[in-house]
């Protein structure tokens, strides 16, 4: 069973194309099949899911400014318009943006020095053109490959720049420290640390560097969902033959956790009135194997020790980071990693037992900090395209023709001359390829459908879920922990009201005791217990 073409005539016989006669009724296209109101929560429900693939894509921070022209790409930063005929995507925007910011002439004069004290941001750029030129199929068509250390490292630098550019400002000081390459390391992880935050949508507000008569912070973040205001420092550990430094300003230890007291007691003597977010990047090569790096018991270990000795006031959540991209430039499997500590905060990030209603309201009055957690985990995403769409739509040649939820089809190759009906859901099978669609005629009747998935239509559900078909809410739960099963249910049930709750666990061997609870609790014992139930299964 497929979809009818867009190309081919019409199934009504007009001789027209279907695209031009019968196509789905939004606005401008077509007969209309569907009510005004049903085209109105059509066009809405459209906007929606773009707009939470575009999100996916680019974060909580300011969407990129980019129209098409003519046959020039035009994206704005700040109050410049760049443009090319040649930017297809926006990794391709990002590869052109770096000789913007850094100037031909800066690039010439690098490129002509060996390799062995070569800028790190040439090195880079070299593995990436040869990559380039193995891969490229020529003529300006598209082609992808897999990301490696070196294009983490260049295109993520590009990213963050554009960021600051795009949301703060771009001072020129960090432009300069950027290009000495003994001050580089510094300046390129506090950009890793601004990217992680304006993804997360905080308000950065940078401090003046000019400014030599006080210490100060890197710079405050504002918390878009809170409204608190934190200070950020940001130190990384150095590495002989890494990132610029040598043998003379590296650390003599070889322990990737050996400088976190020191960097952790630098931040704290800065002066900060409102709470401290700390950023310790450990510097490591990546490791061999999946799940907790090596170092992280002792690096937690390091800050539990530095807590017993801390003074009013210096409480901050601290972040201890591995992007170890530069460490492996030629790798496609680059694994970074994340430790959370809450210097001074008792309930955040702490080793012990916990019921899972504990850990869900921790979570709940530390929301910035998880929000942090997870766009660090999600460094170093780049855009796609300028618009949010999947990158796979354009590689496939234009406008896709994948299944939408709230829009009418015609399906061929069904009982009868066809069905006619509006996508209610679609359920998708990977390993098959295909989806199950479910679709309501216009005489009401609900129809079961299965169709094929293309490989596009497969890649962009596999990397955006429903939202690639309209469906803002996921099917079911990729629970990958019970914590996350819990939090499942949670947000199922949180708006069910009491009486219904009581209904619900109406046999529950302690039903007396969960009357006695509010609304929320009740919620949670509930949940609690569909998780224990789940655990046994």
């Amino acid at each position: 069973m497929s979809k009818f073409g867009r190309n081919k005539p019409c199934w009504c016989g007009s001789g027209r194309k279907y695209k031009k006669c019968h196509y789905p009724a939004v606005p401008g296209e077509g007969e209309p099949h569907i009510g005004r109101s049903e085209a109105v929560n059509l066009a809405v429900r459209k906007a929606d899911a773009r707009e939470k693939i575009r999100v996916m894509q680019q974060g909580l921070g300011r969407p990129i400014v980019g129209v098409e022209l003519d046959d020039y790409q035009l994206v704005a930063t700040g109050n410049t318009v760049h443009y090319s005929k040649k930017w297809k995507t926006f990794p391709d925007f990002l590869f052109d943006y770096m000789g913007h910011v850094f100037g031909k002439g800066w690039g010439a004069e690098e490129f002509e020095k060996p390799n062995e004290v070569a800028h790190p941001i040439v090195i880079w750029h070299k593995k990436i053109v040869e990559l380039q030129s193995r891969l490229s199929k020529g003529d300006g068509e598209l082609f992808s490959a897999d990301m490696t250390g070196a294009t983490y490292c260049y295109l993520g630098l590009a990213y963050n720049l554009y960021l600051i550019k795009h949301n703060v400002e771009l001072q020129n000081l960090l432009v300069a420290r950027l290009k000495n390459i003994k001050q580089f390391q510094g300046a390129y992880y506090e950009l890793i640390v601004a990217n992680c935050l304006i993804r997360a949508g905080f308000e950065i507000e940078l401090e003046d560097e000019t400014d030599g008569s006080a210490k100060h912070c890197e710079f405050s973040a504002k918390s878009p969902s809170t409204g608190k205001k934190y200070w950020v420092e940001a130190k990384m550990r150095s590495s002989a033959g890494f990132l610029g430094k040598s043998k003379l300003d590296s650390a003599k230890r070889t322990d990737p956790t050996s400088q976190i007291s020191k960097h952790v007691n630098e931040a704290l003597k800065k002066p900060a009135p409102d709470k401290r977010l700390i950023f310790v990047d450990v510097n490591a090569g990546p490791e061999k194997n999946d799940g907790e790096p090596s170092w992280s018991p002792r690096a937690y270990n390091r800050l539990a020790d530095r807590e017993r000795h801390l003074k009013d006031r210096q409480e901050a959540y601290v972040f201890v980071t591995n992007f170890p991209y530069h460490h492996a430039l030629d790798d496609t499997r680059v694994g970074k990693a994340v430790l959370a500590y809450g210097l001074g905060i008792p309930d955040f990030a702490k080793v012990g037992p916990v019921t899972l209603t504990e850990a869900y309201k921790s979570k709940r009055r530390h929301s910035d900090a998880y929000a942090i957690m997870e766009s660090i985990r999600k460094y170093p995403q780049l855009p796609e395209t300028f618009d949010g769409r999947p990158a796979v739509e354009i590689a496939a040649g234009g406008e896709s023709s994948r299944l939408f939820v709230g829009q009418e089809y015609f399906f061929e190759e069904t009982e009868g001359n066809g069905t006619l009906g509006v996508v209610k859901q679609v359920l998708v099978h990977e390993k098959s390829t295909t989806a199950t669609v479910s679709v309501e005629t216009k005489s009401g009747r609900n129809v079961m459908l299965s169709c094929p998935l293309s490989s596009v239509e497969l890649e962009a559900y596999q990397k955006y879920g429903n939202a690639y078909f309209g469906e803002l809410k996921e099917q079911g739960v990729k629970a990958e922990d019970e914590f996350q099963l819990f939090e499942f249910f949670v947000d199922n049930y949180k708006d069910t009201p009491k009486d219904r709750l009581l209904e619900i666990a109406k046999d529950h061997p302690h039903i007396e005791k969960l009357r006695q609870l509010d609304q929320e609790d009740l919620v949670f014992a509930i949940c609690e217990g569909y998780v224990l139930s789940a655990r046994q299964l």
